[in-house]
């Protein structure tokens, strides 16, 4: 989901002249603590991030992930003083980027701090702002007799009008679950902790190879999917995990009128509430996934009419929830949830 920034900009200007102020006469011993406990300072977005920088650097690094808690909204986060000071140690920095984050990368601005980088969207090679020209092009290119575009279409067959989440040039900045993506974070992860500890290179560099290891399975089991599963369609309450359900061959049949009145956090429009509704009740998709973090009536709805037609339902999050050991470990558990729903 797309944050405003008209909800950080006062907020976390005040906050980084604060805290900063506060913390000027204390930096020497902060300096001598970290320093003591030899652990290289990476500040994380999220706790997603932080688990994946934890993974690579192990032993060798001491992670803060601003947010943390599983019922956080990271949509609606508020910086706090406490943020600007665990950026004052940072030697290296990670977040989303592409406007998922939007209060961390303002953060670092408003803080001065100069820290090696890690942006995953930047990685991802996604762009931040397609064309908005691009759905009129991909319809002009079909063919049609003059006049007959507007009525080659039944009413409320948006699946068959490509009418889907993130299509026609829409980006999802939610890369988390584009597990291509999570690799090549890890790989620069190496990369940045080595030059900041090069003794420890060695280490970083097999820690990050295990890793990808780790991605590349989970990338084979969600292959599987598609190929004991082909064609199946899904709805999506919020269009975070639409990577995942790609690399699963799962077509996102969620009209894009519903998607986009979610991503905007606007009413979503009684006739595409209706048609998302219709696909679940009349079992033209085989799934519905749930972002568990951002629920509303609307999504409630749907969650119920899927329990009453019997089509599953798999639980999405944002973050880490609890009880998990980190990145591989959670996201196993969402596609093997993912799997168990699809595959009969």
């Amino acid at each position: 989901m797309t944050l405003r920034n008209t909800r950080f900009g006062v907020a976390v200007a005040g906050l980084a002249v604060t805290a900063l102020g506060l913390t000027a006469c204390g930096s020497e011993n902060t300096a001598a603590d970290a320093g003591a406990a030899g652990k290289i300072k990476v500040v994380a977005s999220t706790n997603v991030w932080g688990s994946v920088v934890a993974a690579v650097g192990g032993d060798a690094v001491e992670v803060t992930s601003i947010i943390a808690d599983p019922s956080a909204d990271p949509h609606s986060y508020e910086s706090k003083p406490s943020d600007v000071v665990a950026l004052n140690d940072a030697r290296l920095v990670i977040f989303n980027g592409g406007g998922y984050d939007e209060f961390f990368e303002q953060l670092l601005t408003e803080s001065g701090k100069d820290a090696r980088r890690i942006e995953a969207f930047e990685l991802s090679g996604k762009e931040s702002h397609p064309e908005e020209p691009h759905a009129e092009e991909s319809h002009a290119e079909e063919t049609h007799a003059p006049g007959e575009a507007e009525e080659s279409h039944a009413p409320g067959e948006a699946e068959a009008e490509g009418e889907h989440g993130h299509e026609h040039g829409e980006v999802n900045e939610h890369v988390w679950y584009d597990l291509e993506t999570v690799h090549a974070v890890a790989e620069k992860a190496a990369e940045e902790l080595s030059a900041v500890a090069p003794d420890r290179a060695a280490d970083f560099t097999a820690n990050a190879e295990e890793f990808g290891r780790g991605v590349d399975d989970l990338l084979t089991r969600l292959a599987k999917i598609g190929t004991d599963a082909p064609g199946v369609k899904a709805v999506v309450t919020e269009p975070v995990p639409v990577y995942l359900l790609e690399a699963a061959g799962v077509q996102d049949a969620t009209p894009a009128d519903y998607s986009e009145a979610i991503e905007n956090e606007t009413d979503v429009p009684a006739s595409a509430l209706a048609q998302t509704s219709d696909l679940i009740t009349g079992k033209q998709v085989g799934v519905v996934v749930q972002n568990v973090q951002t629920e509303n009536t609307v999504t409630d709805q749907l969650v119920q009419s899927a329990g009453t037609a019997g089509v599953p339902v798999v639980e999405v999050t944002e973050t880490l929830p609890e009880g998990v050991s980190g990145y591989l470990d959670w996201m196993t558990k969402q596609v093997d949830a993912l799997s168990s729903a699809i595959v009969k």
